[in-house]
């Protein structure tokens, strides 16, 4: 199973964004581009080119989608909240891409003034194997958690869901490598999808994806943000919503939410943070001409 044609090296790690006194922290694990079809199915790249807003940030030249894997550090002052771990090192995957990668994360992380013993909570979206993997970390052959000080928040849906439909013949062990060294230490806390993290920071349900699939809404001073989480993979889908994740459970319901959650932000002020959106990775939704569709303006 080949992920993508290339991994980009230069990871462009220091984005950040100000929501009123709440800063966002952008830290990269991996940028890679082409094989549309590992996530999109439908994105043919002569499909892709004919959508010129998405140069030259989230499309090549031939029409290969750019997507990057990163954690969102939400910072209120007094609340570190990780968004979602990335893949990590030593996973053993059957994605040859992402088998016992090794990156910079932690020293990526540390640089941005943040380590891992500062970060009070992690949040999770969802429990898929490239939004848990620095859950955890490999120590003396053991997978001990991460984030050692943090409590690990899982919407008790999702949790309910995977606990009970492990399946580790397509990916590998995920729960067994990063979620459940987690519960097994007392770190995990199961919440609703609508749950209050703390002032200014709380969950949007957005299922399809998985079941409890959640977004993260973050307010501060007038201003606000949306982290997507999956519900959307890349800006493309702001064009062509219909386009479905090839690892949506419900597909269905994903265009469902992706439909409701457009037409809710189309031509606001909330800034949309993508999950995998490659730099500059958070922009305004904007109607395109023909008013039935969008696009991702990142002119912020």
């Amino acid at each position: 199973m080949m992920a993508f044609k290339e991994c980009i090296a230069d990871r462009d790690n220091s984005t950040q964004w100000q929501i009123g006194n709440i800063k966002i922290t952008r830290i990269v694990e991996i940028v890679v581009s082409g094989n549309n079809a590992f996530v999109l199915p439908d994105a043919e790249n002569e499909l892709c080119l004919s959508l010129d807003w998405m140069k030259p940030h989230f499309m090549n030249d031939d029409g290969d989608l750019i997507f990057s894997v990163h954690a969102l550090i939400i910072d209120t002052g007094e609340k570190r909240i990780m968004v979602d771990t990335c893949i990590g090192n030593d996973k053993q995957l059957a994605v040859p891409d992402w088998d016992k990668m090794q990156t910079t994360f932690i020293s990526d992380l540390e640089d941005a003034g943040y380590s891992a013993d500062s970060i009070d909570t992690v949040l999770c979206t969802h429990l898929h194997v490239d939004h848990v993997g620095w859950n955890t970390m490999l120590v003396d052959g053991n997978w001990v958690p991460t984030f050692k000080n943090a409590r690990y928040l899982f919407a008790k849906e999702e949790w309910d869901h995977w606990d009970s439909h492990e399946d580790e013949i397509e990916i590998g062990p995920v729960m067994q490598q990063s979620v459940r060294p987690v519960v097994e230490a007392g770190l995990m806390d199961l919440v609703n999808s609508e749950h209050q993290v703390c002032a200014g920071i709380k969950l949007v349900p957005t299922p399809g994806h998985t079941p409890g699939h959640v977004s993260v809404h973050i307010s501060s001073e007038g201003k606000e943000a949306l982290i997507t989480g999956d519900f959307v993979h890349h800006p493309v889908q702001m064009s062509r919503p219909h386009w479905c994740s090839a690892a949506d459970d419900d597909q269905d319901k994903g265009l469902q939410t992706r439909n409701e959650m457009f037409s809710k932000y189309v031509d606001s002020d909330v800034l949309i943070i993508g999950t995998h959106f490659p730099t500059p990775t958070a922009g305004y939704i904007k109607h395109q001409s023909d008013e039935e569709n969008y696009w991702l303006d990142v002119n912020i």
